[in-house]
C-alpha cells in the first residue's frame, strides 16, 4: 500500500493524500509536480526512476486507522 507521504522531498511543500500535483517514483520518492518537471525533469534523484502522478486515496480509506497516510517528513533539498 502507498504511504502516501506528505511533502515534497525537494522544496517542502505539503501534499495531501487529495493533492493532485504530487509525483512519485516506484520507490514512493515524493515531489510536487513543478519540481518535477521543471528541477528534474520527470526522474527521480534518488533512484533516477521516471516519476509519474500519485494516485488520490478516496476520504472514506483515509478514516480507517487501516490505510492511514504517512507523517514521515523526508526533504532532500539539494536534489
Amino acid at each position: 500500500m502507498l504511504e502516501l507521504r506528505p511533502n515534497c522531498e525537494r522544496c517542502d511543500k505539503n501534499l495531501p493524500p487529495n493533492a493532485t500535483d504530487a509525483m512519485i517514483c516506484s520507490f514512493e520518492c515524493t515531489f510536487c509536480a513543478s519540481c518535477a518537471t521543471s528541477a528534474l525533469n520527470q526522474h527521480c534523484p534518488n533512484c533516477d526512476g521516471n516519476l509519474t502522478h500519485r494516485p488520490v486515496r478516496p476520504a472514506s480509506l483515509l478514516e480507517q486507522y487501516q490505510y492511514p497516510t504517512s507523517l514521515k517528513l523526508i526533504v532532500k533539498k539539494d536534489s
